[in-house]
């Protein structure tokens, strides 16, 4: 039998005025610091490009110019690293608010930090240990040092000695410098390989600075190309007392297609919330495209959807609708730009480490309501962006299907040929091979092998590569062209007459042409 809720007996039963009171009385206050452990999960959703994006951001709040990453290296081993700006740099008291967990400074309007936590995030979610050192104009120079040791209690932070801040500031880091700046360096690396051995701590080098500039490049985009920061990259060997290669980072502009996908496009929806006025800037990118800036190193089809910005600053760089639609594969030509600046956080929030918008329930109701002055609505866009990507695979499947290209393509042309061209895949494909030709043909450009579908081509004739250096899969363009002529020689049984006379048409040509190109 199903249990039955029995009324209160006021005989034996305390009043309702009795149990539950509006005002909570206290008899006075307690201080109760943090454990230290805390700092064990502070930045647990940072990665280390995402960390020094932290880090970079700090110096950009403090109008740095120029910012160095450099990764330290003793006995064949990563040790440190290092991130170091020419900011306005901190005095004693700034940089005890800095080193304090939630230490509140006054942002100002254009600030990227927000929270008070990030430099100690980012640092402790990749270090043991983190020292700051600065110098601001009309004061000595200082340092704190941060580790994240469970033996020490409470938030004690460690004063570094004013000659080694000096000494550390003073160093040639290869940037403009002109007495103030800000130095950050992290020690016992969580992620740096337990290694000294050379091939796998220059793999993982390569790897992590071709992460670093790529993120960099992408959420500071504008920045960058507003010529607010410059990012550089490179190695010190302890050693050897010698600091290699720097490595740039470029812009990676999300939206920087040479020629709209659409015509009317890029176009503004225009939403009201209250007195604010969101703009949602629409674009439609050129369907299979090849720029960086289109695929994104994991794909466009992943990074369809929505691009926040704070203060220039890309926080999302789309991969989600955020419930104002779905991603689907007919949409990957579709992103948007959407500034939150001055959005209440109920609407759109950014987290603390600076990688994700959450929005509030009411921010696709207000997508929803965006339209352009012709009145083009958000699901209009979304249709176009739709339309415009099946029609340009209708375009590819109206072609006809060749054999695919094989040995002697780059892996990038064998892929552009294959994103524009029906493959059949069932056949040997097409392989390009430079030799030397025998006295007869020595004139000859090419050959074409039926039987092992080879197309020779004449050594004599082959053009020089930027580096000086020839391989397997050099000269993209000339073999784009041939493979694009000559693809059906190869089909079919035997060659036709009209077949025939292409072919010598085509060595007649490109062997002259060949011939007045040697002679320059």
């Amino acid at each position: 039998m199903p249990t039955v809720a029995q009324p209160f007996d006021s005989a034996d039963t305390m009043t309702l005025s009795q149990v539950w009171q509006e005002q909570v009385p206290v008899d006075g206050t307690i201080e109760l610091p943090p454990d230290r452990r805390a700092l064990d999960g502070l930045g647990r959703n940072h990665s280390l490009p995402t960390a020094l994006a932290d880090l970079v951001d700090n110096s950009i709040d403090a109008g740095a110019s120029h910012v160095l990453i450099r990764f330290v290296r003793k006995h064949g081993r990563l040790r440190g690293l290092y991130v170091v700006d020419n900011g306005k740099g901190m005095s004693d008291s700034a940089i005890n608010v800095a080193m304090t967990l939630g230490g509140r400074r006054e942002y100002a309007a254009k600030d990227l930090g927000s929270f008070g936590v990030g430099l100690k995030a980012a640092s402790f979610s990749n270090a043991k240990a983190v020292t700051v050192l600065s110098r601001t104009a009309g004061h000595a120079p200082v340092g704190r040092r941060l580790e994240a040791d469970p033996n020490k209690r409470g938030f004690h932070c460690d004063v570094v000695a004013e000659t080694f801040a000096k000494a550390e500031l003073s160093r040639r880091w290869g940037i403009p410098w002109s007495g103030t700046g800000t130095i950050v360096r992290w020690d016992e690396v969580f992620g740096f390989p337990a290694t000294n051995d050379p091939a796998r701590v220059e793999e993982f080098i390569t790897r992590s600075m071709t992460e670093i500039i790529n993120h960099l490049g992408l959420i500071l985009h504008r920045i960058i190309d507003q010529g607010r920061i410059a990012i550089a990259l490179d190695v010190e060997d302890v050693d050897q007392g010698l600091v290699g290669p720097r490595s740039r980072v470029d812009s990676i502009d999300p939206f920087g297609y040479t020629k709209t996908g659409k015509a009317g496009y890029p176009r503004n929806l225009l939403a009201r919330h209250g007195d604010l006025s969101v703009v949602f800037s629409c674009h439609i990118w050129p369907p299979r495209s090849r720029m960086p800036e289109f695929n994104l190193v994991t794909g466009a089809e992943k990074h369809q959807g929505l691009y926040f910005y704070r203060r220039d600053r890309l926080l999302q760089a789309g991969g989600s609708w955020d419930g104002v639609s779905v991603s689907a594969r007919e949409r990957q030509l579709a992103r948007v730009e959407v500034d939150i600046d001055g959005l209440p956080p109920a609407l759109a929030a950014m987290n603390p480490e600076k990688s994700r918008v959450q929005v509030g329930p009411d921010f696709a109701t207000l997508a929803a309501s965006a339209a352009a002055d012709d009145g083009t609505a958000f699901v209009d866009y979304l249709t176009d962006a739709e339309e415009r990507f099946k029609a340009s695979r209708k375009r590819r499947r109206a072609r006809k299907a060749m054999i695919p290209p094989g040995r002697g393509f780059a892996p990038q042309l064998k892929r552009a040929i294959r994103d524009e061209i029906p493959m059949q895949d069932h056949q040997v494909p097409i392989t390009m091979r430079w030799t030397r030709f025998d006295r007869a043909h020595r004139d000859d450009f090419f050959r074409v092998d039926r039987a092992d579908r080879v197309l020779l081509l004449n050594e004599r004739f082959r053009p020089l590569a930027k580096s000086g250096r020839r391989g397997a899969n050099d000269a993209a363009l000339l073999k784009s062209v041939l493979y694009l002529l000559m693809e059906q020689a190869f089909t079919g049984e035997y060659l036709g007459v009209r077949d025939r006379d292409n072919i010598d048409l085509w060595q007649e040509v490109l062997s002259t042409a060949a011939k007045v190109d040697a002679s320059e």
